[in-house]
């Protein structure tokens, strides 16, 4: 049986190729999985302990001590609605970004589509994500708002759509610059740092009133996946001009990402 290699389109991404080494998607993700606990005490604990950690210290000093609105929505479930997305794109951006760095061992061995690594970066962080929605809606139960649940699941796929594209598209980009310019190692970590403050994760949006800033966060797509997470908890209409950029910037990233990374592609073997 002869198999040809051919070289994909830059705008392509390859789902026939995909498919055929779909088996990979899972030999990766799940291996993502179980590295990320080796030898850890508590686990898989983590993915519940990490953001149930971060909502225990935002509430304390944002809410408590600077007073911060929160839509009248309790801000406990205010701050957890966003980072449970949150976590998912930061985790996806530093894994993808640094995957085919740290599987470069294997990258130069044998040939696969290259795009399955930075793509089970993503999916492994989906994992802590349906533990910390657990936790979510256990928040939900014990603040009596058990009953938004049902509207939350209609909403949750496209926020969590719009997450994801824009993880795997600015990850896929970030991935392809980290073979070459070892430097954005450290530079991923110094930008999540930064998205973190540009994203109404321990604010709302309702709280700036100057015009160029809102126009600014809105460039940032996670800002409307996790503004249309929360209409629902505060029972307030969509903001769907808000979602629908969002949407596009996050195609906008996918578009960017995957051509750079095929435009580049033909020589991790040799940089990685």
């Amino acid at each position: 049986m002869e198999y040809e290699i051919r070289p994909a389109g830059k705008f392509s991404l390859g789902l026939r190729e995909l498919w055929e080494f779909r088996e990979l998607f899972y030999f990766f993700t799940w291996r993502d999985i179980k590295i990320k606990y080796k030898q850890t005490v508590l686990g898989a604990a983590w993915a519940i302990l990490q953001p149930l950690l971060m909502m225990v210290i935002f509430t304390l000093f944002f809410s408590r001590t600077l007073n911060i609105p929160s839509n009248n929505i309790p801000y406990p479930i205010f701050v957890f609605s966003g980072l449970l997305l949150w976590n998912v794109f930061a985790t996806s951006l530093t894994n993808a970004g640094n995957s085919m760095v740290n599987n470069a061992n294997i990258i130069k061995k044998i040939y696969f589509p290259r795009l399955i690594i930075p793509i089970s970066s993503v999916l492994s962080a989906l994992a802590d994500f349906v533990m910390a929605l657990v936790v979510y809606f256990a928040l939900l139960i014990y603040y009596h708002d058990a009953h938004l649940i049902p509207q939350l699941l209609l909403v949750l796929p496209l926020s969590i759509f719009i997450t994801i594209l824009s993880s795997f598209g600015l990850g896929s980009f970030l991935a392809a610059v980290n073979v070459k310019y070892r430097d954005f190692r450290y530079v991923i970590p110094f930008l999540i740092q930064i998205l973190i403050f540009l994203t109404p994760i321990i604010y709302p949006v309702s709280i700036i009133k100057i015009p160029w800033v809102v126009q600014l966060l809105q460039l940032n797509p996670m800002a409307g996946a996790i503004e249309l997470l929360r209409s629902v908890i505060n029972q307030s209409s969509i903001d769907w001009i808000l979602t629908a950029k969002s949407l596009f910037i996050s195609f906008l990233l996918l578009f960017t990402g995957v051509f750079y990374f095929r435009k580049t592609e033909y020589y991790f073997a040799d940089l990685a």
